[in-house]
């Protein structure tokens, strides 16, 4: 029997010590954050019928999202979290309140039509990022393939899709007293999201050009820029249609170096094999 004096072993609290966070982890995802504020006070701006404040918030969380994965790629602040973190305010910023802002705008006179192809477009920008995050782990692809998307991006689907609002705002309104060539329109740019059409990706960044250039681009971009804040919605009308003037060409160069680097057209993931069993 053992001894009742004996004293038992006293237990010690142990407490885990806390892990710690670098800023500069913390910083892209407060961009993030920022971005995901300027979305929903678009939306805001949308409820209470105030487009063109909706549109700028839309702009702003496009310059966000452009920003926050290079500043973290800058100070070595990328991770996990923040890219989720990034794919879901996409989803938001460019699916749902620039959705919501054209069924505000004209699509709610067409009742369940114009809700349905508002589901459409969301779903269709939520494909394509997911589509996007799984190509980041395309490691075998060749470093040419990083200039080009697979469709069009999910910044430049929000913007092309507000068009007819663009229009409307320089007198334009043929979207707004025909709300089904709008629906049409979402359509297009919700196929455009989910196709494997090739769009230039912005990322050209090894293309050399001769000193004597540089300058006057710079001038040009000068002059553009001051065109865009004095225009603003001249400038994104033209925006709109020189990026789908490109989808073309970028589709041309990007079968060019296709062929050039003796790679299918048509990958081995493509190919559907039919049994002959299920044929019958």
């Amino acid at each position: 029997m053992p001894n009742e004096t004996e004293k038992k072993p006293e237990k010690r609290v142990v407490f885990k010590k806390l892990k710690t966070i670098s800023i500069r982890k913390i910083i892209p995802n407060l961009i993030t954050i920022a971005s995901i504020c300027a979305g929903l006070t678009g939306l805001r701006y949308a409820f209470e019928a105030r487009f063109d404040m909706a549109i700028f918030m839309v702009l702003l969380a496009a310059l966000l999202d452009g920003l926050d994965g290079r500043i973290a790629r800058l100070i070595g602040g990328t991770s996990q979290f923040g890219a989720e973190l990034d794919s879901f305010a996409d989803s938001g910023n460019f699916g749902m309140v620039p959705a919501l802002m054209l069924y505000f705008y004209a699509l709610k006179d067409l009742g369940t039509l114009g809700w349905i192809i508002v589901l459409t477009f969301v779903i269709a920008m939520i494909l394509r990022l997911v589509r996007f995050n799984i190509s980041l782990d395309d490691e075998d692809a060749p470093k040419w393939t990083k200039n080009y998307f697979y469709g069009v991006s999910a910044p430049f689907g929000a913007l092309l899709v507000m068009l007819p609002i663009y229009l409307g705002n320089i007198g334009f309104t043929f979207f707004l007293d025909h709300p089904s060539f709008l629906w049409a329109y979402m359509l297009f740019i919700a196929l455009l999201l989910v196709s494997r059409i090739p769009t230039f990706s912005g990322k050209l960044t090894k293309i050399r050009m001769p000193r004597m250039v540089i300058l006057p681009l710079i001038l040009l971009a000068v002059v553009g820029s001051a065109l865009m804040f004095t225009y603003i919605w001249v400038a994104l009308i033209v925006s709109c249609l020189v990026y789908l003037g490109l989808i073309p060409v970028s589709s041309y160069f990007y079968y060019k170096n296709l062929k050039a680097h003796n790679i299918p057209i048509i990958d081995d993931d493509d190919i559907i094999i039919i049994d002959d069993d299920d044929e019958d």
